[in-house]
């Protein structure tokens, strides 16, 4: 009887707590800077869950490392539901494989949450590349030797990886130059300190619209309804190229399961509204929408998918 009494009384005061949340302001670390697609997205779903949380939610930018400054921050905050962060393919499925040392383990010390959004990186040159088309690209980028640089979002990126395997199976060289996040990289790619990037569409397309930069393939398995004339590498002489930039909510380990499920339950509101869904879709955006077991699932997937190309193609940094 004690025992029963214990267990109903834990739960009581564990719905308590879940219904008490948020009790302050809820911080959400964005390993990007201001400007960035990731910064974009929780920005937009900011708007509207403080409505639900009847509390300010406050975007902390801390961009470098490959985002994973901004998540060992998460990592190491308090696990009570007030620091969350916005994690993506790189900090938290490839790192594991890219660095001897990390400052924190993504399977012990960070919670999946629920899968935010994900989108197909596109291939941008410069506008004085004299190719037209993705095949003409690959022909003048073996014929410059190692003459090519190519930028990225970061040093273990989906950005940094995604050209790495192309570069691997199209056969040609390109120097890795990082940046920190979508908005340097596309203005080196601008300016013509680099000639070739892949990135997430959104954070290029006053580029485009600029005609200093345009785009050439995209990585999605099929064409997107958004960008009908972009050919994908699947198609353009690589089956089965495919490479989604993906990002969700995380939480430090410890965090209760009742508030996990409460920010899921209401991350997963937001993504429903025509409002939200309407401007993700301008963006290019593909909604997530996800159980937090469903969300782990996807990245523990996505880890084995892209370890074994690290491996293969034998990048590491360190």
């Amino acid at each position: 009887m004690k025992l029963l009494l214990a267990s109903f009384l834990l739960l009581t005061l564990n719905a308590a707590n879940a219904q008490s949340w948020p009790q302050q302001p809820v911080r959400v670390i964005v390993p990007a800077p201001a400007g960035s697609s990731l910064d974009i997205i929780v920005r937009t779903l900011g708007e509207k869950l403080k409505e639900r949380w009847k509390q300010p939610l406050i975007v902390e930018n801390k961009a470098g490392a490959g985002g994973m400054l901004g998540m060992d921050v998460v990592a190491k905050a308090a696990p009570d539901g007030h620091t969350l962060g916005i994690g993506f393919n790189g900090p938290v499925a490839f790192a594991p494989y890219l660095y001897k040392k990390m400052p924190y383990d993504p399977a012990k010390h960070l919670v999946p949450i629920i899968l935010t959004t994900s989108q197909p990186n596109v291939l941008a040159v410069n506008a004085s590349v004299p190719a037209q088309t993705f095949g003409e690209f690959v022909a003048w980028a073996r014929q410059q030797g190692n003459k090519v640089s190519y930028g990225s979002l970061g040093n273990g990126s989906s950005s940094h990886l995604t050209m790495e395997l192309l570069k691997s199976v199209a056969g040609f060289e390109a120097v890795h130059v990082p940046y920190a996040g979508s908005p340097p990289a596309g203005q080196s790619l601008a300016a013509g300190d680099t000639q070739a990037l892949f990135s997430v569409a959104p954070a290029l397309l006053p580029l485009v619209q600029g005609g200093r930069i345009r785009l050439l393939a995209i990585t999605s398995a099929r064409r997107l309804d958004a960008m009908k004339d972009l050919p994908t590498l699947a198609e353009s002489g690589y089956p089965g190229f495919e490479a989604l930039a993906w990002n969700g909510l995380f939480a430090p380990a410890g965090t209760t399961l009742e508030v996990l499920e409460r920010i899921n339950a209401d991350v997963n509101a937001v993504l429903s509204e025509p409002t939200v869904r309407e401007s993700f879709a301008k963006q290019g955006l593909l909604i997530g929408g996800s159980s937090a077991a469903e969300f782990k699932a996807f990245i523990d997937l996505e880890a084995r998918k892209w370890g074994a190309i690290i491996d293969k193609v034998g990048i590491k940094l360190d």
